[in-house]
């Protein structure tokens, strides 16, 4: 493999996604600020670039799969970002396998690519960013069997990835309801795009005629999430396996009751296994009874973290818990420090921190164990990658909001471990209602197909944009009309850095005055672009 040529590559595919950013967040039809794909899938690969460029000249292929890997996994924000980041390390890991470059390397490359990223994932779903990568990868088997030259090859992939792209409205009603297609997918295409430019010496994209620009229309309800937490059991197992009797199904089958994390691919008689277990004694049996074994690589998980926290200890004394939770503005991270979290790690929907923010931040704070509250659904992956990063004595427990991490902390205990901790707060999760207030950055409709004028006030309860208007107060007080009232006790009020105490008293006030059933708990928050986000109890 050419190293310089495949470097310059992956470059030029972040520089093609970067000028893209805006076009592939625009598919992002929540008409509120968030984090978004474009952005954070952007700033994915310009870690990697940045990683890239402290090489040097003459770096060998393991080096440069290093920094790729690396880079995307540290700088991976968000979601499409922590997966993207999966799928690097699946093609720097089908490149080691490969010696020359063509259709058969490709696909090989690909299929590894598919293998690692949707591993990652527990319920992958159909017509998103790994849509897009399963139908590459089989267009790249097909390149393969029908023998095509490079040049082609590569093409061929790129018209497949769109291809794939056009089709994601398809399988997820919500994005044909609105006419857009996946964001993480369009982003993925584009980084094919790019790549392949690259390797053919073109200096555009290979498909210029797609345009997704035109498709802009509002999402009405906050998408899916798949949370990943680090593994519970001890010991990583990975081993080849010769069999001619082996059932992949049945393998599965019997990997799942030995733990998590459970791999095995390949085809008869080559196979290969990993799993997270607690007895690979039995694990090794069970295939050992079923063929031959090779290349066993068993690592004591908990050992290394142990090691990295010994560590940390000869540095600093080490706590028993460190409690790492995210939030945008000083009032937010105040209540969340005078709740006894350790590190707030500034973040949330206008900026989705890295998993190197998390898992720095986390560092900094010597404990024998964990727990992460990313408090935004767009943090939860980044999050559980920086607990993976340290072990299995870091937990995440998936808040999506501060409120509902203010009720979760009123669970915590120091004196326990982030496990025992995550038990006792997680029935926490999901049993608010929180509402938010802002201002529609575009053109959109409400989640009963309303028209929104940019500028106007939104309100947004429990994900769906319910309330509009043009006055923050009366906003707020039509979303808390919505519940039955007399269900809750409790309305707890944050108030963001464009709102005045002078506003927000006035909005107590009136709320207590409409519902008064309901005590109203006001804090400043600081927040930026959210003047009120509020919960119910």
């Amino acid at each position: 493999m050419n190293i310089p040529k495949f470097v310059n590559a992956v470059v030029f595919a972040a520089h093609s996604l970067a000028e893209k950013e805006e076009e592939v967040n625009r598919l992002n039809v929540f008409p509120v600020p968030d984090g978004d794909t474009g952005t954070n899938m952007s700033l994915t690969m310009k870690s990697v670039e940045e990683n890239l460029k402290a090489l040097t000249t003459n770096a060998s292929k393991d080096e440069v799969c290093r920094a790729i890997t690396t880079g995307a996994l540290m700088g991976a924000r968000g979601n499409s970002g922590v997966i993207t980041s999966q799928i690097w390390r699946g093609i720097c890991e089908g490149i080691k396998k490969c010696d020359d470059e063509s259709a058969a390397a490709v696909a090989t490359i690909f299929d590894t690519a598919e293998e690692v990223a949707f591993s990652a994932v527990r319920k992958p779903v159909k017509g998103t960013i790994l849509t897009v990568l399963s139908d590459v990868a089989q267009a790249a088997r097909a390149a393969r069997d029908a023998n095509l030259a490079l040049d082609k090859t590569l093409e061929t992939l790129v018209d497949a990835a769109y291809e794939s792209v056009k089709s994601t409205p398809d399988y997820l009603p919500v994005l044909k309801e609105n006419n857009v297609v996946d964001a993480g997918g369009y982003g993925l295409a584009i980084l094919m795009d790019g790549f392949a430019a690259s390797l053919l010496g073109k200096g555009d994209a290979l498909a210029l005629s797609f345009d997704a620009s035109q498709m802009s229309a509002p999402k009405v309800e906050i998408e899916q999430i798949n949370d990943w937490d680090g593994s519970k059991y001890r010991y990583c197992n990975e081993f080849l396996v010769d069999s001619d009797e082996l059932v992949i199904e049945d393998a599965l089958n019997f990997l799942a009751t030995m733990g998590d994390c459970e791999l095995c691919v390949g085809a008869t008689p080559k196979f290969k296994v990993h799993v997270h277990s607690n007895t690979p004694d039995k694990v090794l049996k069970y295939f050992l009874d079923r063929g031959q074994i090779s290349e066993v690589h068993i690592h004591n998980m908990q050992l290394q973290s142990q090691d990295r926290a010994e560590k940390l200890a000869s540095e600093q004394e080490e706590q028993n818990l460190c409690v790492v939770a995210v939030a945008a503005g000083e009032g937010n991270a105040e209540i969340l420090k005078s709740l006894d979290v350790d590190v707030v790690v500034s973040g949330g929907q206008t900026m989705n921190p890295s998993t190197k923010d998390l898992y720095d931040a986390a560092m900094s704070v010597p404990a024998k164990s964990y727990l992460f509250l990313p408090n935004n659904s767009n943090i939860v992956m980044a999050a559980g990658a920086a607990a993976n990063l340290i072990g299995n004595n870091a937990v995440v427990l998936p808040t999506k909001s501060v409120p509902e991490a203010f009720s979760a902390l009123f669970q915590l205990d120091k004196d326990a471990s982030a496990s025992e901790n995550y038990e006792a707060m997680k029935d926490v999760l999901g049993s608010i209602v929180l509402g938010e207030v802002t201002t529609a950055i575009k053109d959109s409709h409400d989640a009963n197909g309303n028209e929104i004028k940019a500028g106007q006030v939104i309100g947004i309860l429990d994900g769906e944009i319910l309330s509009v208007g043009d006055d923050i107060k009366q906003v707020t007080l039509d979303l808390i009309g919505l519940k039955d009232v007399d269900d809750y006790d409790n309305c707890t009020l944050l108030y963001g850095i464009d709102f005045s105490e002078e506003d927000c008293d006035d909005l107590v006030e009136k709320i207590e005055d409409a519902y008064p059933s309901i005590e109203v708990d006001p804090h400043f928050g600081g927040q930026p672009l959210y003047p009120v986000v509020f919960s119910l109890e």
